[in-house]
Parts: structure tokens; sequence; C-alpha cells
């Protein structure tokens, strides 16, 4: 009776019968390439999810990711063709590095000044994306300039297949990073003492404090750790998509939080699970890519992710107060 109640289980199941609900509208949606594709689309909003989950586990809230992740793809991207380096390892300790830093800087006036981390991260996230546009610039770096080992690295595929008419498709590897971020990120909150900080600091600041949380330490780690996966990710994505551009990412920040609540994350803070939020980011994806296929357009889907963030959201509260009673 216990796995009924939990969260993860009642998104599984309604994953589950939407899945078949639009595979009997759209029996293409169970062709393996679509999957694939999918899949392929679940790894940046998934890799940002993480970083968002672990926040509002904590309480907080943070619009800022997408600006953190165009600054260190784009800036990391300048960077390597402006000294000709063509390797992949050290522009994603960059990059996640300037995404660490950035975050550093949230997590800075979050704790100092006591300020709402909605207001923090609107703040910030205007602030670096303004310096991007306006001082590094707003011209794409289009495949002709792209670093070839960045674009060769993000195209590695586990799983390479050939249609019939010789078309081929295959599963992107970077799946295997977004798992085994995602692994990585529940052993931290799991097992390990600050990422039962995070659960206290959103259960209660002040009875984390009383049992010997270091409040400060745990802001910075949650703040930093989400810049971190926001700039990795936003390098990850270039190199999937074959362009670097400075615009990018805007309005990203609806579609993570959209799917973290609905993947069972307590918009008070102190409740939420990896397992959950990668459920909510699968069906959110597969949401935008069943209106994608029935040709609907842009505009109703923002209305329709809009739509999820609200219905998400109240029964997260309504779940949230009836435990409390």
């Amino acid at each position: 009776m216990k796995l009924f109640k939990r969260s993860e289980f009642v998104i599984a199941a309604i994953l589950l019968f939407a899945m078949i609900v639009i595979g009997l509208i759209n029996p293409a949606f169970w062709q393996l390439d679509n999957i694939f594709s999918l899949l392929r689309s679940n790894v940046i909003v998934g890799i940002m999810a993480l970083g968002v989950l672990i926040i509002m586990i904590s309480g907080g809230i943070d619009v800022s990711f997408p600006a953190f992740a165009v600054a260190a793809m784009y800036l990391t991207v300048k960077g390597m063709i402006y000294l000709g380096y063509d390797g992949v390892i050290l522009p994603f300790i960059a990059a996640a590095t300037m995404g660490m830093l950035f975050g550093c800087l949230n997590a800075f006036f979050v704790y100092k000044f006591r300020m709402i981390p909605l207001i923090v991260t609107l703040g910030t996230g205007s602030m670096v994306r303004g310096f991007l546009l306006g001082i590094v610039g707003t011209s794409m770096i289009n495949i002709n300039k792209m670093p070839d080992a960045l674009i060769d690295f993000a195209k590695t595929e586990v799983i390479s297949m050939t249609k019939p008419d010789g078309t081929h498709f295959g599963l992107t590897a970077m799946v295997l990073i977004y798992v085994g971020l995602a692994i990585i990120v529940h052993l931290v909150l799991r097992y390990t003492m600050i990422g039962r900080s995070v659960y206290a600091l959103g259960g209660d600041e002040e009875a984390a404090k009383r049992v010997g949380f270091d409040v400060r330490k745990t802001i910075f780690f949650i703040y930093c750790f989400a810049g971190m996966l926001a700039g990795f990710g936003g390098l990850l994505h270039s190199g999937m998509i074959w362009l670097a551009n400075p615009r990018d990412f805007v309005g990203l920040e609806l579609d993570v939080i959209a799917a973290v609540v609905l993947g069972g994350a307590s918009i008070f803070g102190g409740r939420g699970s990896v397992l959950g939020t990668m459920l909510g980011v699968f069906m959110l994806v597969m949401v935008k890519n069943s209106l994608i296929i029935m040709k609907v357009e842009t505009t109703w889907q923002r209305v329709v992710v809009g739509i999820v963030i609200v219905i998400a959201t109240a029964m997260t509260a309504w779940r949230d107060r009836k435990r409390n009673v």
C-alpha cells in the first residue's frame, strides 16, 4: 500500500497512461526513432532540472540558471575558438566552473542579505544575460565555426540504427551522462550529510540550525551546484545542436520548474526526489513533443506548460496541506 502513496508511483502511472493515449491517437509515437528523439530531448532539460530540484527541496527557487547556462556556454565556445583548443574535458570543466561561480553569487545574496531567492535569481539572471549581450556580443557561432571536438563528442551514440529507406537514427550517449548525473545527485541527497541538510533546510531552517547543520554551507552548496549543472548543460546543449547562440534558453526556466513540480517536488521545500524529477521531465517533454507532432503552435504550447505548472503546484500544495493536518 505504501507504494501507491508514493508520488513517483502516481507520476509513473499517469505517464504510462498518457503514453498509451498518445500512442493510440498517433501510432508514430511508438516508433523507435521517436522514442530516441524523446530521450535526447530529456537530456538538457533534465540536467537543469536536477539543479532546480536541489534548490526547491531547500525551500528556494531559481530562475537565473538559463542565463548562467548560456553565458558559460557562449564564453567557453568563444574561448575555444580564440585559443584554437579542440578538446572537450577542459571546456566542460571551464563551463561548469563559470556556472558554479555565478551560482555562488546567488548564494551570497540569499545568505548574506537574507533576500528572497526569486528576487535574487531574477536580478542575477538579468545581470548576467545583459552583460553577455552588451559586452561579449550577440552574434551566433554557427556550425562552420564551432569546435569540431565538441560536436563530435555530442554526436556520440550508444545505439545506431538504419531505417529501410536508408535514413540513420540512434540513441545519443548524452543520455548516459544525464543518467549518471542523476545517480550522483540521488546519492548526494540520500546518503550524505550535505544532502540531508538540504532537506532539513527546506523543512525548517531554525530546526536545521538547532540540530547542527551549517546553513551557510548548505545554501552555498545548493546554488553553486545548480550553477555548475547549468554551465555544464549549456555547453553540452551547444554541442548537441551544433550552434552557440547567446540568446538561447529564453523561457527555459518555465519548462524546468514545471517538470520539477510535476515530478512531485514541494514548492514549500523539504520534499522531492531525483526519480520523480526525471519522470516529470519525461512527461513534460513528451507532452511538448506530442503537441509538435499534432502541429500545435508554439504559443499554445506555452499555454499548456503554464497549465501544467498551475495544476502541478495546486496538487503539491494540496498534498502538503493534507499531510500537515
